[in-house]
């Protein structure tokens, strides 16, 4: 029997959400138990597919596109569709409307998060009254769930296309470099102060070293708040509301030449990107899932530096990145961490000193996300909503 999905949030190539929802599109395109589709209007400007995948996916397109339609004839007033429905939540596991502002539900609907915050309020409380199961991106997530009462919990991570991101050799565009991949959107959780803040010492002593930044926040509001930690000189922002990255690692003393922001990147063009890196590194606050960025650099292959916390350790295993061990937590966000930049140094140090336990690290951790593919994700997800 077919069963039919909308998943109920945008798809894109531009931010995780995207191309958690873009995967998933993808890998049901091919599977006859799977009749999928989403509410969202597709914009194909911001997708990145090449032309067999578009192929692929013209039949999830036609569904979509009715089913918006269909939807926008409908008055602003709660809405339950005859299928399963896919619903991200945000923190404090609220969702976002139907078309017309109206609330959208399924038969059932299952929700999925990736929260922040540690505390859940009442709001969250009645979510999970709504939802057949909560799909939790990461351990941790799972773990404060389960710890608020959650009646029913399932796991699923996300995952990495192999066919993108996998060990390739590099093209070699800066050679005699040491090259290092920092990624994630601009805001405090992400940790870029203490990229920066370490950086800023790791450059002076390392005249070949070379930071490449993909740091662009869609939402640049919620850049603002990074300087909280007071590890680098305060963020400037541009007229037009951006932050000026440029101005910030100057202010922070690190010479133009050994820094490359990277602005907005699709994700199909990143793997080319990642493996021109020597080391990743992630000294992220909080990560309410596994932090796409960090496993596709890993799938590539490169030495990857975690902080040990939150959405990041089931990331951690035996040999598979370097871990930042000394999290200390941060009373004014209950479940975040703050790495140690001491601890960020010597990370960077082993992994440019020691060039073959740097190989080691990031054959390990290619293994490891060799086996977290979208398609294990999509198979996950079809298992929960096929339960019972």
């Amino acid at each position: 029997m077919t069963q039919r999905v909308v998943i109920h949030w945008g798809l894109s190539s531009l931010h995780g959400w995207g191309v958690y929802g873009l995967n998933l599109a993808l890998a049901w395109a091919g599977d006859a138990a799977v009749e999928a589709a989403t509410d969202y209007e597709i914009v194909p400007k911001h997708i990145t597919l090449d032309p067999l995948q578009w192929h692929a996916l013209a039949s999830f397109r036609s569904r979509s596109a009715n089913l918006r339609a269909q939807l926008l004839r409908q008055k602003a007033e709660p809405i339950t569709l005859n299928a399963v429905l896919l619903t991200a939540l945000g923190n404090d596991l609220q969702p976002q409307p139907g078309p017309l502002g109206g609330a959208l539900m399924g038969r059932p609907s299952f929700g999925t998060v990736f929260f922040e915050r540690e505390a859940l309020g009442p709001k969250a409380r009645e979510s999970l009254a709504r939802h057949a199961a909560i799909i939790a991106g990461s351990s941790w997530n799972a773990e404060v769930l389960c710890a608020h009462g959650a009646p029913a919990v399932e796991l699923v991570l996300q995952g990495i296309d192999p066919a993108l991101f996998h060990p390739a050799p590099c093209r070699g565009l800066f050679p005699g470099r040491f090259v290092v991949f920092s990624g994630g959107k601009l805001e405090s959780r992400k940790g870029q102060d203490n990229v920066i803040a370490a950086w800023r010492i790791f450059a002076e002593s390392h005249p070949d070293a070379l930071l490449i930044a993909g740091w662009h926040n869609h939402w640049p509001e919620g850049a603002r708040g990074i300087d909280a930690s007071r590890r680098a000189a305060p963020l400037p922002f541009r007229a037009d509301g951006a932050p000026d990255i440029a101005a910030w690692v100057a202010a922070n003393g690190i010479r133009p030449e050994q820094f490359l922001d990277l602005g907005v990147v699709p994700n199909a063009l990143m793997p080319t990107v990642l493996r021109e890196a020597d080391a990743a590194i992630f000294p992220n606050r909080c990560e309410g899932g596994t932090n796409l960025v960090a496993m596709e650099a890993m799938a590539c292959g490169v030495p990857t530096i975690l902080s040990a916390n939150t959405g990041h350790l089931d990331l951690l295993r035996d040999g598979t990145a370097l871990a930042l061990a000394d999290q200390r937590p941060i009373p004014s966000a209950p479940g975040w961490c703050e790495s140690n930049i001491e601890e960020i140094l010597a990370a960077l140090e082993t992994l440019y000193t020691d060039r073959a336990r740097a190989r080691d690290i990031g054959a390990a951790g290619a293994k490891l996300l060799a086996g977290l593919t979208w398609a294990k994700t999509a198979a996950e997800m079809k298992r929960v909503i096929n339960a019972p």
